[in-house]
């Protein structure tokens, strides 16, 4: 027998559970396939939160830990304190957080359906089929940077990708327990950074490169050796995936399909920060489908075809950083007051969806 509801989203992570809260609040029939077995295992993301995300969304305060302060180093260990009265970054406990989101949505009336991963769908009629087993009249692929939603509805696809790795120690002091250090390395993380975060209960340590080059973080952990002490530290838990940072994939939608999150490209191409978009653009889009279904508002591909972050100028940025930021100029002009100032601008400047 087929079941029908008025949603099925592919994929159950930061942007899938914020649409599906929004929709079941507004009484829209909506299920969530899920290929992992629970909530929060098998997690990818480093978790870490912009100042902003926190305002906008309510997040319980012991799945968090506050970070104010910055400590930029170039290849040579040289660096630089950059910090803003105003501004924070969040690490999370990011399963806590993704049990606590996965709750939120049950108790306003989604319907979650863990070990259930989206396999396939075809357009019907009016309605589409998802899995031979549901049938649906819009479908939203959330379903991470590679999306099989996308490619089964000929939709845009992720083509240019970070590749991170990240290592959470237990035992790691860091000399200053509210900064967040952030190493430049073209040849460690070509591309983008590594780090080295206070998170709860733990430290994160992690590092991301433009593909196809690979992180390797034990290459890492053993040149920030001089920095931190590892001599007690033992490794709790170890995660890494892809990040899509080409921007807004095109076409994100065709009919009643609908890309969300990492899929359809909304990540950040220069800080890759993707947790605020999801839950934003996820909320924003339950919010929009329930307006079509309930009172005719307009399709709602409409509304994110002009509110999805483009990043031009950020895209600018990092194919400049990639291109022409070599180590050596790195550790010359560390410490100019022209590039931390745009290095503080880009850490401590508020972020901006689009």
């Amino acid at each position: 027998m087929i079941a029908y509801t008025d949603i099925i989203i592919a994929g159950g992570g930061f942007a899938g559970l914020a649409c599906a809260k929004a929709l079941a609040e507004a009484g829209i029939g909506v299920t969530v396939l899920e290929r992992k077995k629970a909530p929060g295992i098998g997690m990818h993301t480093t978790g870490i939160i912009v100042g902003e995300c926190a305002e906008e969304f309510a997040l319980p305060p012991h799945l968090t830990r506050r970070v104010t302060d910055v400590r930029l180093y170039a290849p040579n260990l040289n660096y630089v304190e950059l910090q803003s009265p105003d501004y924070f970054f969040l690490t999370t406990d990011t399963p806590g957080l993704m049990r606590h989101l996965s709750d939120e949505a049950v108790k306003a009336g989604a319907a979650i359906m863990y070990d259930t991963p989206y396999a396939s769908a075809v357009q019907e009629g009016e309605a589409i089929s998802v899995n031979g087993k549901f049938s649906c009249r819009f479908l939203i692929g959330a379903d991470g940077p590679r999306s099989k939603v996308a490619d089964d509805f000929r939709l845009g696809q992720n083509t240019e990708f970070l590749l991170g790795a990240e290592a959470e120690y237990e035992g790691l002091q860091l000399p200053d327990p509210k900064a967040f250090y952030c190493f430049l390395d073209q040849r460690l993380a070509h591309g983008y950074l590594g780090w080295v975060i206070p998170g709860v209960g733990v430290t994160q340590v992690g590092l991301a490169s433009r593909m196809p080059k690979k992180p390797d973080i034990d290459a890492f952990v053993s040149r920030v050796g001089g920095v931190f002490d590892f001599s007690q530290a033992k490794v709790a838990a170890r995660r890494g995936g892809l990040i899509p940072v080409g921007g807004l994939v095109k076409p994100f939608a065709r009919d009643n399909v609908i890309l969300l999150g990492d899929a359809a490209g909304i990540v950040s191409p220069l800080t890759a920060g993707g947790i605020h978009t999801a839950l934003h653009y996820g909320k924003m889009l339950g919010e929009a489908l329930a307006a079509h279904i309930r009172h005719s508002a307009p399709h709602p591909a409409l509304l994110l075809e002009r509110a999805y972050p483009r990043f031009y100028f950020k895209q600018c940025l990092r194919k400049s950083y990639e291109s022409l930021a070599p180590d050596w100029l790195l550790n010359i002009i560390l410490t100019h007051p022209l590039f931390t100032a745009l290095a503080g601008n880009v850490f401590f400047r508020r972020k901006r969806l689009r």
